[in-house]
């Protein structure tokens, strides 16, 4: 699937998790992370919010890992990031030793591809906490930190909360 459907079908999930709690099933919660399955358009993702309130935050930040069948997309990272980022300044996911170049738009980024999604979830699930860092619209540099328990074991619920769907 080309990287401009992956965006706008990431789009689409933004708009969704913005929508009413009864329209998700919950699948369950481990540790820092939940996994969900929404119906209509059939999604399933894992999902945690930083530890700790951000103070100089303009959006709710969030780390998601997402399913979805229509598609065919598997293992889908999106973050939200805290504050839009400064147009062409550069997003850096750490996980553990590793480094990841991401994408983004305003307030949020994404794996340039399947492959770089795929070394990113291996990663999460070796790892205690992961980062992703960039600049502020006003030239800051930021990063929102997540933790990592429970995250290999929400990523593992939402993709079977929607392979026992289709």
């Amino acid at each position: 699937m080309g990287r401009i459907v992956r965006l706008l079908v990431c789009a689409g999930a933004i708009a969704g998790l913005a929508g009413p709690v009864a329209a998700r099933d919950a699948l369950g919660i481990f540790g820092r992370w939940g996994a969900f399955r929404d119906i209509r358009p059939l999604r399933c993702y894992a999902i945690a919010e930083p530890p700790s309130r951000i103070r100089d935050a303009k959006f709710r930040p969030f780390a998601t890992v997402a399913t979805w069948p229509g598609p065919g997309v598997r293992g889908q990272l999106h973050i939200r990031l805290r504050q839009a980022r400064m147009a062409d300044a550069p997003i850096t996911l750490s996980i553990g030793d590793r480094r990841f170049s991401l994408i983004g738009i305003g307030p949020d980024a994404w794996a340039p591809n399947a492959r770089a999604d795929a070394a990113i979830v291996a990663a999460m699930r070796s790892a205690t906490s992961m980062s992703v860092s960039t600049r502020a619209e006003n030239g800051r540099a930021f990063a929102d930190g997540y933790g990592l328990r429970g995250a290999a074991t929400a990523i593992d619920a939402a993709a079977l909360g929607c392979a026992r769907m289709g």
